[in-house]
C-alpha cells in the first residue's frame, strides 16, 4: 500500500520509494560530484560509504555538483557495515564487471539501492558474494576494462527511472 508520504508499506516494514545510489569508497572527487548532480536532478538519495578518497568539502567535488547541492539528499557512513545497519530494508543491486546479467535485464524495485564500487577496484569481493543474485554489468567490448563511474551510474539510474515511468520528472 502506498502512502502520501512517498513510502511503500510491506507488512510492518516501510520502504522509501526514492531511488538510492550508493558509492562504496569512491576515490575521485569529480566523479562523486557528477553523481551528486545526477541525484539532485533525479531526486535520488546519495549514500557515500567511507573511506572516501577526498574530503566532502573538496573544491573539485563541489564544482562538479555545480549549484545543485541544495537539492541533494546525502547520507555518509563510516563503513559498509554501518550502511547495512542503517538501511536494513531494500534490495541491493550491484554494478560490477563480473555481473552475470546486463543492467537492462534487472527489474529495479522501489526502495532498492544501486551499489557502485571504487573507481580502481569496484565492489569488494565480500559485498559481491553477499548479493550475487542482483549483480549486473554494463555490456562493453572485451578489451575495455570498465566505464567511468559517473557514466555508469547515470546509465543505470535512467534505466531504473525508465522502468518506473520517470516519476516526478518532466
Amino acid at each position: 500500500m502506498e502512502t502520501v508520504l512517498g513510502v511503500i508499506e510491506r507488512g510492518t516494514k516501510v520502504l522509501n520509494k526514492r531511488l538510492n545510489i550508493v558509492l562504496v569508497e569512491p576515490e575521485i572527487p569529480p566523479n562523486t560530484g557528477n553523481v551528486a548532480r545526477l541525484c539532485a536532478a533525479t531526486g535520488a538519495t546519495l549514500h557515500l560509504v567511507k573511506p572516501l578518497g577526498f574530503s566532502i568539502d573538496d573544491k573539485q567535488l563541489k564544482r562538479a555538483g555545480l549549484d545543485y547541492w541544495h537539492l541533494l539528499d546525502i547520507m555518509v557512513y563510516e563503513n559498509f557495515a554501518e550502511f547495512e545497519e542503517k538501511n536494513p530494508i531494500g534490495l541491493r543491486y550491484l554494478a560490477t564487471t563480473k555481473g552475470g546479467r546486463a543492467y537492462t535485464d534487472m527489474t529495479y524495485e522501489s526502495g532498492g539501492y544501486l551499489l557502485f564500487g571504487k573507481e580502481t577496484k569496484g565492489l569488494a569481493p565480500e559485498i559481491l558474494a553477499r548479493y550475487p543474485e542482483t549483480a549486473f554489468r554494463l555490456p562493453m567490448r572485451a578489451e575495455a576494462r570498465s566505464l567511468n563511474l559517473s557514466n555508469s551510474v547515470a546509465v543505470v539510474v535512467y534505466e531504473a527511472l525508465r522502468q518506473w515511468g520517470f516519476p516526478g520528472l518532466v
